[in-house]
């Protein structure tokens, strides 16, 4: 099998460790394992892994330090792989930077999944103004946006928040951080706001708007552009 894309693991348990080698490894990855903050930042400098899946319970510092220490110069993809599971850290850990949040016990598929999608967003460059999205092609540079070939009529903010989706596509958006990108820090509690508009926009771009394939709903959590 040829060999993937490096993956940075930084778990303090012996057991999950072992277990992620064997799952990513086996699935063509290349695996680093750290099994606590410091070190995980040490190999992460070393090593430039592709993504990172990091643990919030670590021996030596708190996994939310780790990853806002990593944000300052780590641009790739984090995802979280933690037994915290009340919806404060998931929005506390999305909102501090990590792409995705799965919590223990967790499904190997799932996770591989998880890391496939994040990684092909990962490829994409900043800077090209292209989105593709199955039949819906977003072109950021001139604000427009078709479906099968046919421009749709969007509003100025529905293309904003449909851009903001696109370029983190993958990535699980809170409802805070949407309503701050998209309508200023003067709307981050207006949840009911925004989803008249993520409704509004799925009945636009969705071949089933009650059957989202793009915009789909994390619940009480935000969003994250499919596909």
């Amino acid at each position: 099998m040829t060999e993937k894309e490096t993956i940075l693991v930084i778990d303090d348990e012996l057991q999950i460790r072992r277990l992620l080698e064997i799952t990513l490894s086996s699935n063509g990855y290349k695996v680093i394992l750290s099994s606590n903050g410091r070190e995980g930042l040490v190999d992460a400098a070393t090593y430039h892994p592709a993504i990172i899946i990091l643990d919030l319970g670590l021996p030596d510092a708190d996994g939310m330090e780790i990853l806002k220490k990593l944000r300052e110069w780590f641009f790739k993809p984090v995802i979280i792989l933690s037994v915290r599971n009340s919806e404060e850290d998931i929005i506390s850990a999305l909102d501090g930077g990590a792409n995705d949040y799965l919590t223990k016990p967790f499904r190997s598929g799932e996770l591989l999944a998880r890391i496939r999608a994040a990684l092909r967003i990962s490829d994409q460059r900043d800077d090209n103004p292209i989105i593709e999205a199955g039949s819906l092609i977003i072109d950021l540079a001139n604000h427009t946006a078709y479906k099968k070939e046919e421009l749709l009529k969007l509003t100025s903010t529905e293309f904003s928040l449909l851009s903001l989706m696109a370029k983190n596509q993958g990535r699980v958006l809170t409802h805070k951080y949407i309503l701050k990108e998209v309508w200023g820090f003067g709307y981050q509690e207006q949840t009911q706001y925004l989803r008249v508009f993520i409704a509004q926009l799925r009945k636009k771009i969705e071949d089933e708007p009650s059957k989202p394939q793009l915009l789909i709903t994390e619940s009480g959590i935000g969003y994250r552009f499919g596909q």
